[in-house]
């Protein structure tokens, strides 16, 4: 009998050790990366599908996943979606919603699950044991400014009791008649009273309005993509479009494919990032004078005074989050620096489209060492990405699991998640 027990212990302890070692080493790596293309030593495997439009991540402690979800593109509803790997193979079986609202911003403070609707940010209240919230929506900001240009929100948090929400511009760049040719930028430009830039919040204070708040930091288009790291508030801007369109006899129709850049910045409270007057040339290194303003493509006048970022991208790859990795599995090298997804082009016509991709920027301290690679590429499909053509999968979110391994967020498709590990 003592035999027998001690056998069945064994066995028990043998099943334990297993189940414990296969969750921690991630899922098994789907055939081809099923689609993906990695650097050498890192393999994906898709841990979640069909779930809509996919926007902004956050990861528990014991890794649940929690998904905001975009109403309206596709046709699909939106929501909030919490995740769970009860079996521990990787993957996440387990899924229920708690949230209807249009969401895109999505983060978990102090025992609150924070979700940003298009002119809201609310919170539920998490029960110890259960995977979703249980208790009802508790608005903490309401009345956010939301136009149809440019309303997505996304959120952080500065560990000190303060949100930070974007507000983009519901704008291309501040015309009197918007994305109309030649016709002039606004000066002043009124809409920078209440949109394009970040506001600050109280986290624990409920039924704020947008005038409740401090806006923090301006001159800014669109922003979704901010994250709270090492002390600074970071974020990663969309470029204007349409440089050619609305002035051919400045721009040719390649400068307008590649210019303006995509922006990364580490932002100072009060800083001004320049929108609408200027825009940054990823390939002269400068922050440039917009034609609506005078510009001609060379001038820098009024521009040398804004916050310069701290990388540009080629145009129009629509960075759509940032996060930095904090995370021990992935090689040295990926330490304290910054993941970005990319979602994709729409306007880089006659050049194909492009972004569609996972960007890695290294980091030494608070600034940029080095010069940005692309991490993961492949989720647009095999199809030629010209005018008109769907991209098969687009990038929108990132979070880090609580092993090291990053989950990348999908739209376009059936709405996926990809785990990438390094298993090297």
């Amino acid at each position: 009998m003592k035999r027998a027990v001690l056998l069945s212990l064994v066995s028990a302890a043998a099943l334990y050790f297993a189940v414990i070692g296969s969750h921690a080493a991630g899922p098994t790596c789907d055939p081809g990366n099923d689609g993906l293309t990695l650097p050498d030593g890192f393999c994906a495997a898709v841990v979640a599908d069909n779930l809509g439009v996919p926007r902004h991540l956050a990861v528990a402690p014991n890794g649940d996943l929690y998904v905001a979800i975009q109403a309206g593109r596709g046709g699909g509803g939106g929501g909030a979606v919490a995740l769970r790997d009860a079996d521990n193979d990787g993957k996440f079986e387990v899924r229920e919603k708690f949230s209807d609202l249009n969401t895109t911003g999505i983060g978990l403070r102090n025992g609150y699950v924070y979700v940003a609707t298009p002119t809201s940010v609310v919170r539920y209240k998490m029960t110890a044991g259960t995977l979703k919230p249980t208790g009802a929506a508790e608005t903490v900001v309401d009345g956010l400014e939301a136009q149809r240009q440019h309303e997505d929100k996304g959120l952080t948090f500065d560990g000190r009791g303060s949100l930070y929400v974007n507000i983009g511009s519901p704008s291309n760049a501040c015309q009197a008649r918007d994305r109309t040719p030649k016709s002039p930028g606004q000066d002043p430009c009124p809409i920078l009273e209440r949109h394009g830039g970040i506001w600050r919040f109280d986290e624990n204070k409920l039924g704020q309005k947008q005038d409740d708040g401090k806006k923090y930091a301006t001159g800014m288009r669109q922003m979704p993509g901010i994250t709270w790291h090492d002390g600074s508030l970071y974020l990663v801007m969309h470029g204007r479009d349409q440089l050619n369109t609305m002035w051919p006899e400045l721009y040719t129709t390649e400068q307008n494919a590649e210019l303006p850049a995509e922006t990364f910045y580490r932002v100072d409270e009060n800083a001004n990032l320049g929108w609408p007057f200027c825009y940054y040339d990823w390939q002269q290194n400068k922050l440039l004078l917009n034609p609506e303003y005078g510009g001609d493509g060379k001038k820098t006048e009024r521009c040398d005074q804004m916050t310069k970022p701290l990388a540009g991208f080629p145009g129009h790859w629509a960075p759509n989050d940032v996060m930095f990795y904090s995370g021990s599995q992935f090689p040295a090298k990926y330490r304290t620096g910054a993941f970005i997804a990319f979602h994709g082009s729409w306007n880089r016509a006659p050049l194909p489209q492009a972004g569609y991709n996972v960007t890695f920027v290294p980091f030494s301290g608070r600034n940029v060492s080095g010069k940005y690679e692309v991490f993961a590429s492949g989720f647009a499909g095999d199809k030629p990405l010209v005018q008109g053509v769907q991209a098969a999968n687009r990038p929108n979110g990132l979070a880090q699991a609580p092993d090291g391994s990053l989950y990348v967020a999908t739209d376009a498709g059936t709405g996926k998640i990809w785990r990438i590990m390094y298993k090297k």
